[in-house]
């Protein structure tokens, strides 16, 4: 679900999810309410969203919180939300059948969310 990596000189700290199946789009408007806020008010405003890919954004900047705690011995009070992005996934290809032996495309969009958090002073 989420990997980590972290830069020497800035200490700043990154989680991804791949393959989330929702439209880059929709989950874009989550992401754009939560960058540059510290991490209290940004799981609080994910909390009271009502967009359902506020949940998966959420486990994110979670994985990135606890990797910046264990393996770079960051404190969590003291986090920002750096950055904070949605890449296109794969689209999957479906097809749905119409009127007179015609058919029409469904297009399934998938999203890959990133989230960088580093220390306040840093960020």
């Amino acid at each position: 679900m989420a990997t980590q990596s972290t830069d020497t000189q800035s200490r700043e700290v990154r989680a991804t999810a791949k393959y989330v199946r929702v439209s880059p789009g929709k989950a874009r408007l989550v992401v754009d309410l939560v960058r540059g806020k510290n991490v209290a008010a940004a799981f609080d405003i994910l909390h009271f969203s009502d967009r359902s890919v506020a949940v998966d954004v959420e486990k994110v900047l979670r994985s990135a919180v606890a990797n910046a705690e264990n393996n770079n011995g960051l404190n969590a009070n003291d986090l920002v939300v750096k950055a904070a992005y949605v890449d296109e996934g794969p689209t999957l290809k479906r097809i749905r059948p119409r009127a007179k032996g015609s058919a029409s495309r469904i297009l399934k969009r998938t999203s890959h969310i990133t989230i960088v958090v580093a220390p306040r002073k840093e960020a």
